[in-house]
């Protein structure tokens, strides 16, 4: 997509992003740059809409908005940055659980040795009162050390053990965020891919099937321009839980771009994956959606369906080529139906 940004075209795309920056009278940070860069050039078209809507309803957008906007679309960045930054931590832990150990190890051995020189000491059938009480003091005063530092040891291990389970958690908590869409909370496209991978190869290991379904919400753009953006994220997310609901617990459902999503089923052969496309088409067909705002019924929302099912030794590219071309059959013959690869006339 930055073959956008070469030349002529580029440098004016760039100044359009400052202007932006300029116009709304917002700090020129790399982060409010990057997010009107991708509005300008239009790679990230909810982004885009997002911005747009604040600006219709409050004509300009503060750095408090932009930096929220930023978080949301370019959360995979950040966890870049959070694996860095937590990785150095927990790096930092080890290298002080490490030192402790060192220490108490270097403790441990000269406590050895005050012990062996006492019991040498006391193996002497001459030794006085006064050399057994000098004895017995030095291994009074060695053995408090040696227990000091075992219980400061153990306390910074168990702080280690604890600062470590902490940075584990909140790793997982950024990756999870960085893998979910935004608004509907069902995966992404970068789950997707990671998944999809996966699920091949168990499928090739295992010789199991596999389908892939890909739906589309019928006439989202007129429905979109009719009713607003904000009305348009309130029937993405009714299909995306929709989805969501029938699914099974192994299956993913994905916001794969814009009004589209994708479900990959494992285990699966195409007629129960044509059974769990039939039951969400007809409950997005039967409901009734209102706007939330005015309470105006929105009319019927219907979604058309693509199934494939993954065929041993096909790169996923053409897994998915094969969903996505059912999905056009299904559009070209009408909308809110389902195609199976299987029916007659699909090549």
């Amino acid at each position: 997509m930055y073959e956008q940004l070469k030349g002529p075209s580029g440098i004016k795309t760039g100044h359009a992003a400052v202007d932006k920056i300029e116009e709304h009278k917002l700090c020129a940070t790399p982060q409010n740059y990057e997010v009107w860069l991708n509005y300008i050039a239009g790679w990230t078209p909810d982004l885009a809409r997002e911005v747009d809507d604040i600006i219709s309803t409050e004509g300009q957008l503060t750095d408090s908005q932009l930096e929220k906007i930023h978080s949301k679309f370019f959360a995979a960045t950040q966890l870049s940055s959070q694996v860095m930054e937590t990785g150095t931590k927990i790096a930092k832990e080890i290298a002080e659980a490490v030192e402790a150990l060192r220490s108490a190890s270097t403790t441990t051995e000269q406590y050895s040795v005050t012990l062996d020189n006492a019991a040498k000491s006391l193996s002497n059938d001459n030794i006085s009162g006064d050399s057994l009480n000098r004895i017995v003091s030095v291994l009074s005063t060695s053995t408090k050390e040696m227990s000091d530092i075992n219980e400061n040891l153990n306390q910074q291990l168990v702080s280690s053990t604890e600062e470590i389970e902490s940075l584990r958690v909140s790793l997982q908590q950024a990756r999870a965020e960085a893998l979910t869409d935004g608004l509907t909370g069902v995966a992404n496209r970068k789950q997707f891919d990671e998944v999809l991978g996966r699920r091949i190869n168990e499928s090739l290991e295992s010789g199991s099937d596999l389908c892939l379904v890909i739906c589309d919400i019928d006439f989202f753009k007129k429905f979109n321009d009719t009713w607003g953006h904000q009305t348009g994220d309130q029937v993405i997310r009714f299909v995306a839980n929709s989805l969501s609901q029938k699914a099974q617990n192994d299956s993913l459902v994905t916001r794969y771009g814009g009004e589209e999503f994708a479900i990959i089923m494992p285990r699966t052969n195409l007629d129960t994956a044509h059974e769990f496309s039939e039951s969400v088409r007809t409950t997005i067909e039967r409901k009734k959606l209102i706007r939330r705002s005015t309470g105006e019924p929105l009319g019927q929302v219907t979604v058309s369906f693509g199934i494939a099912q993954y065929s041993a030794g096909e790169e996923h590219t053409v897994l998915i080529e094969r969903a996505d071309s059912c999905l056009y059959y299904s559009k070209q013959a009408g909308r809110n139906r389902i195609t199976l690869e299987s029916d007659p006339g699909i090549a």
